[in-house]
C-alpha cells in the first residue's frame, strides 16, 4: 500500500536513547487518512506516530473497514515505489490484485500472507477486484536493517492454519506464537498474528521477554493486561514480558493482530513510501522514482503511476521516539 498523502510528515525512528520505555501498556489512538480512489477510501493509522514510531522493526500499520466499495471505491493505489522495507497485506475481508516490478500478479485474500521484498528499491499497484463487496484488512511495513536495506526484490505468500488457543484461535503469519512457527523468511526477528477470542474469553499467550509487543484491536472490547482497548486502537507493551493476557469484554468474539519484535536498534528516515538513513537518501530515491530508474516497471496495470509528492523545504529532521 502506498501512503497517499499529499504533504506526507517526515520520521526518523530509531531506539530511544533516554532509557528504556515504562512498564505500562501504552494506548495508541488512530489518525484518519484518505487512501484514495474515486471517493477517497480511508484508513486508520496507527505508526509512525509522535507517540511511537516503531514496534520492533514494524513501522507502519494501516487498519480499514469494513468499507463498502460501492460507495467508496475500493482501493485502486496506480502503482507505487518502495525502498528499505517489506509490505505485509492482511485481510480479514474482500480481495484485492497485485502487481509488481518482481514480474509478481498475485491476489491478497483473507486469511492469506502476502509479504514482498522492497530493499533496493520495487515498485506495485493494489486494486481492490470486482468480487469485492467489503474491504476490510490492515496493511503493515518492515524495516529492513542497515546490512539488508539493498536486498532484492521478492515475494513470499503463505496460508497459515489456525491454531486453536483455549478461549480462541491464532493465524501466526510471521514468528511463531502457540506452538506454531511461521516459515516466511525475514531480516530480523518478528511476530505477526491475527487472534480472535471468544466472548468473555482472556487467553494468555508465552511470548518472548526481549519483544516489545503491538495489539491492534479489529472488533470487540479488549484488554490488553487489563488495559482496555477500543476498536482501531494499538496497545504497546515493552519488553521484559514473558506472557501476555488478552481478554475480549464483550459479548461478542473480538478480533486483533498480534505484532512484536526486539526494538530495532537503528535510526531510520522514513518519507512518503521510502526508508533511508539520511535526508539525502530519501533525495535520492524520490528522484530515482521520477526518473524512471531502480524501481522497475508494473506490467498490467492501466493507468499511469503514482507521482512523488513535493519534498519538505527543509531537511528531513529527527523526531524522538517516545521512551
Amino acid at each position: 500500500m502506498s501512503n497517499t498523502e499529499t504533504h506526507p510528515a517526515e520520521s526518523v525512528c530509531g531506539a530511544d536513547a533516554d532509557g528504556p520505555p515504562p512498564p505500562g501498556i501504552e494506548v495508541i489512538t488512530p489518525r484518519d487518512v484518505p487512501l484514495g480512489g474515486p471517493r477517497a477510501m480511508r484508513v486508520r493509522r496507527t505508526l509512525p506516530q509522535r507517540a511511537r514510531t516503531l514496534i520492533g522493526a514494524w513501522c507502519f500499520a494501516d487498519h480499514y473497514g469494513p468499507d463498502d466499495v460501492s460507495e467508496s471505491g475500493g482501493m485502486r493505489v496506480p502503482p507505487h515505489p518502495h525502498t528499505g522495507l517489506q509490505t505485509v497485506s492482511w485481510l480479514f475481508s474482500g480481495e484485492i490484485e497485485h502487481r509488481d516490478s518482481h514480474g509478481v500478479h498475485a491476489f491478497v485474500r483473507p486469511g492469506e500472507l502476502n509479504l514482498m521484498t522492497g530493499g533496493l528499491g520495487i515498485s506495485h499497484s493494489e486494486v481492490s477486484t470486482d468480487r469485492t463487496t467489503t474491504l476490510h484488512g490492515v496493511q503493515l511495513w518492515v524495516a529492513l536493517p542497515e546490512e539488508h536495506r539493498a536486498a532484492g526484490r521478492d515475494f513470499q505468500h503463505h496460508v497459515p492454519a489456525p491454531r486453536a488457543l483455549d478461549g480462541g484461535e491464532a493465524r501466526v503469519f510471521l514468528g511463531t506464537l502457540a506452538g506454531d512457527t511461521s516459515p516466511v523468511r525475514t531480516f530480523t526477528p518478528l511476530l505477526g498474528a491475527e487472534v480472535t477470542l471468544d466472548p468473555g474469553a482472556a487467553v494468555t499467550l508465552d511470548v518472548d521477554p526481549g519483544f516489545e509487543h503491538g495489539v491492534l484491536v479489529d472488533s470487540g472490547d479488549v484488554l490488553l493486561a487489563g488495559t482496555p482497548l477500543k476498536p482501531a486502537e494499538l496497545g504497546y507493551a515493552p519488553p521484559g514480558r514473558t506472557a501476555l493476557t488478552l481478554t475480549n469484554a464483550a459479548t461478542e468474539p473480538a478480533r486483533l493482530i498480534l505484532l512484536g519484535g526486539p526494538p530495532f536498534q537503528e535510526e531510520i528516515v522514513m518519507w512518503w513510501n521510502f526508508i533511508g538513513r539520511s535526508h539525502e537518501d530519501i533525495v535520492r530515491a524520490r528522484e530515482d522514482w521520477m526518473t524512471g530508474t531502480r524501481f522497475g516497471e508494473v506490467r498490467g496495470y492501466d493507468g499511469a503511476p503514482l507521482p512523488a509528492p513535493e519534498l519538505p523545504n527543509a531537511p528531513l529532521k529527527a523526531r524522538r521516539r517516545a521512551r
